[in-house]
């Protein structure tokens, strides 16, 4: 029987491929807007819906940089951020990784500082109200070069006590995971976890490259991995986490058909695969829509989704401590006669 709804939104759960400022709803871009007297090129709401229709990720990256462009206070950053986790409470949700890109905002004149603190203040409130922990990884926008990359770690050090890691992000195509080596390198030597997106629209190459070179402790996206076998044999042995994100990949052209969708392939190879959202706003979907919505098309079992959610808190930079509550968690939910 098909696990129902009620069951896959009550299972504990984190996310840990999010990027906050791809939480931006349309309403919620007006309203900063106005608070910020920023005029947008669109007219209404339904105008700015209208715009989601995307062909590739530049499509979306265009729209996705315009948009961010009316957040420009702290107090911008904790509402978006406090939006976000209020959104995910219902769906289990117990845990969130996010990227925020600093470049976006330092680029067009805000302090490193406004961004950092707002999205501090709104996940220690998320805790503090919601119960829901979280962490901020910092990514690089893989289009600017590697010098940009060096600036923004620089202006992050006051603040790498409170920051987890760094990601990599932006146009993927023409901007391989070796272009940004050193600066991935020295970001290790600071202790910070290190991510990347790889193999999305980008060639298998592109997540060897992340492995190798970047020395990553989790692979964002990793679909195109499937097309090398031996780069799936050493992903299955070496247990690297990788972060799906579904109905993402259905929005960009990624999978013709979320019935398409490798997902279910990958976990029945052994990978370490998680389930997340990516720019929910953007592309149709919080945490739980992506969950439901791709368990009923790939017909995924109650095991599956048990696997794909302690997945989520194994594959995080949670304390083994911390992981294991949730682990134990999600046992006792599962077995306790829950919905099916």
């Amino acid at each position: 029987m098909m696990p129902s709804d009620a069951f896959i939104l009550g299972l504990p759960k984190a996310e840990i491929h999010l990027h906050i400022e791809g939480s931006l709803e349309p309403e919620q871009m007006f309203a900063f807007g106005r608070r910020n007297r920023i005029a947008l090129p669109f007219a209404t709401v339904e105008d700015v819906r209208a715009a989601y229709a995307f062909s590739n990720l530049q499509d979306f990256l265009d729209i996705y940089y315009q948009g961010a462009g009316v957040l420009m206070t702290e107090q911008d950053f904790h509402d978006l951020a406090m939006a976000y986790f209020r959104r995910v409470a219902p769906d289990g949700c117990r845990h969130v990784e996010l990227f925020f890109d600093p470049q976006t905002h330092t680029d067009r004149g805000l302090p490193f500082r406004v961004a950092a603190d707002g999205l501090l203040s709104g996940m220690a409130e998320a805790e503090r109200t919601l119960g829901i922990t979280s962490s901020l990884i910092l990514c690089f926008l893989r289009h600017l070069d590697e010098d940009a990359a060096f600036a923004t770690l620089r202006a992050a050090e006051p603040w790498l006590n409170r920051i987890a890691g760094v990601g990599l992000d932006s146009s993927e195509v023409g901007h391989p995971p070796s272009k940004f080596s050193r600066v991935f390198a020295a970001a290790g030597e600071r202790g910070l976890k290190r991510v990347a997106h790889a193999g999305e629209e980008g060639p298998p190459a592109y997540v060897w490259e992340a492995l190798d070179q970047l020395h990553v402790d989790r692979i964002d996206h990793g679909n195109r991995a499937l097309e090398d076998s031996a780069l799936v044999a050493r992903l299955v042995a070496t247990g690297m986490t990788l972060t799906v994100c579904p109905l993402s990949n259905l929005k960009l052209c990624v999978v013709d058909d979320l019935a398409a969708h490798p997902l279910k392939r990958m976990l029945d190879l052994g990978l370490k695969v998680t389930l997340n959202s990516d720019d929910p706003a953007y592309f149709g979907g919080y945490l739980g829509r992506n969950w439901t919505q791709t368990a009923r098309a790939l017909a995924l079992s109650r095991e599956d989704l048990v696997t794909l959610a302690k997945n989520s808190f194994a594959g995080s930079f949670l304390p083994a401590t911390d992981v294991a509550r949730h682990v134990a968690a999600i046992d006792a939910y599962a077995s306790r006669g829950s919905p099916t």
